[in-house]
């Protein structure tokens, strides 16, 4: 097992995003685009990370607690190239790591298994692994120059020759070094250019000068994809979800428009879930086998049970626990309540800071009214009662298992079980009276006129 650590480098400014916040913190799927860097180097066995920050760094520190709260923060003050960040974490390379990983905050769409190949490189016994990616437009992209298998330099663009110019293999600036030689390589990197700055990509050539060995090893594009602006992010945020519908798709998931469903970074639908056209999963969502989500759902921050349904134009809001077959149906808002297996919320209700019971009916226009604008109260509908529609239960109140509320009722006290309530005026029929009034606002009216 070689241990590993992971550098991020995050201290861009993002000027281009046009945001007071710092780039690599704007979300894809729900989660900073750093913290996907993060997941996917600890899924590739980085046991530890190191976070180089700069602009922004108080916000970077307070976001990290979140997801990645073991990480080690190193400040780069002055921004003078990739190896000179890279460096601002010599204490933590000093450790002596068999593997290092060089990441960036702003390529979010990096994978483990790509991380884990150029770590392989590194177990074969080469000092440097090189992430590449091939793309039929190499403009404006480094080149990976090769020669019998090795990697013998980086080469900008500008610098190339006319045959360097047709490679398409392209540098991605993602790389891991080998822990014995990283201090080394990178110590050696010198700022003898144009801009004056500490490039890494020199430590190629530099361990070629050793007579260490340098390789490339090639991912897709999509891993090296790099975001610098708004529409950049939309990008990155599309090719996520295309992946994600896929892998849903391919663990038994049918999603009958799968283009219209978007998801979180931490969605988990089992096997056998059923989800009709443009559905949203916000984070903390977990659907379990058989549900059916019907279409124009909002769901975050949710549990929804075996062979539940859901919609259409249904919102459950963090909080909503709905077990097996219970039923949530359309213009319905579930928040912070326990829907029993087998209840039905059919039709046009708020449902909030409660408990319905197994196999309750809760009739249409129904609303918890739980809160007096200051704290929030407990509504317990117990099991096999039914409230009619347009009810108004007003917290904290407790409908007893198999009792009615009559439709139309406002109820404050509870009600035992097996009771039948009424919440609400007697009716008082007046004859004649309807047209008698129309009457007179009409000619209101048309005096008014």
């Amino acid at each position: 097992m070689r241990t590993c650590l992971s550098i991020i480098l995050a201290a861009g400014e993002g000027t281009r995003m046009k945001s007071a916040l710092p780039k690599v913190l704007h979300k894809i799927a729900g989660l900073p685009m750093v913290a996907h860097v993060a997941r996917s180097a600890e899924a590739a066995g980085a046991g530890d990370l190191a976070l180089v920050i700069g602009h922004g760094a108080d916000e970077m520190r307070k976001a990290a607690t979140k997801f990645a709260p073991r990480a080690e923060f190193f400040v780069q003050n002055k921004r003078l190239g990739t190896a000179h960040a890279v460096l601002a974490a010599r204490e933590a390379i000093a450790k002596g790591y068999d593997d290092v990983l060089v990441l960036f905050g702003d390529t979010p769409l990096i994978q483990a298994q790509a991380l884990v190949a150029a770590r392989e490189k590194l177990a074969q016994g080469a000092a440097v692994a090189v992430l590449g990616f091939r793309t039929p437009n190499p403009t404006g992209y480094g080149r990976l120059i090769e020669a019998d298998g090795r990697l013998v330099a980086i080469r900008e663009e500008k610098d190339c020759s006319e045959t360097e110019r047709r490679i398409d293999f392209c540098n991605s600036g993602l790389m891991a070094i080998d822990g014995k030689h990283a201090l080394r390589l990178l110590d050696a990197v010198g700022n003898q250019n144009a801009k004056g700055e500490f490039y890494l990509t020199d430590i190629v050539g530099i361990a070629a000068a050793e007579g260490l060995d340098a390789v490339a090893t090639e991912a897709s594009f999509d891993n090296a994809l790099g975001i610098n602006n708004r529409a950049e992010l939309a990008d990155g945020e599309a090719i996520w979800q295309k992946r994600r519908r896929r892998e849903a798709m391919l663990a038994g998931v049918t999603l009958v428009a799968p283009e219209t469903v978007f998801f979180a970074y931490d969605t988990e639908l089992a096997p056998d879930v059923f989800v009709e056209p443009n559905v949203f999963f916000g984070p903390g969502v977990k659907v379990e086998a058989g549900a059916v989500i019907h279409a124009f759902s909002h769901i975050e921050g949710a549990h929804v049970g075996p062979r539940a349904e859901v919609g259409p134009f249904a919102r459950l809001r963090p909080g909503a626990d709905l077990a097996e077959r219970a039923k949530v149906g359309n213009f319905c808002e579930i928040k912070q309540a326990k829907v029993e297996a087998g209840a039905k919320i059919n039709h046009l209700s708020y449902v909030g800071d409660a408990r319905v019971g197994a196999n309750a009916n809760v009739g249409a226009g129904v609303i918890t009214v739980n809160y007096d604008g200051f704290r929030k109260f407990q509504t317990d509908i117990g099991q096999g009662a039914f409230v009619g529609s347009n009810s108004a239960l007003v917290a904290p109140v407790k409908v007893g298992d198999g009792s009615t509320v009559a439709a139309g009722s406002v109820i404050t006290e509870d009600v035992p079980a097996d009771a039948l309530a009424f919440g609400r005026a007697r009716q008082k029929t007046l004859p004649e009276r309807g047209r008698m009034l129309r009457e007179r606002l009409a000619s209101a009216k048309k005096a008014a006129e």
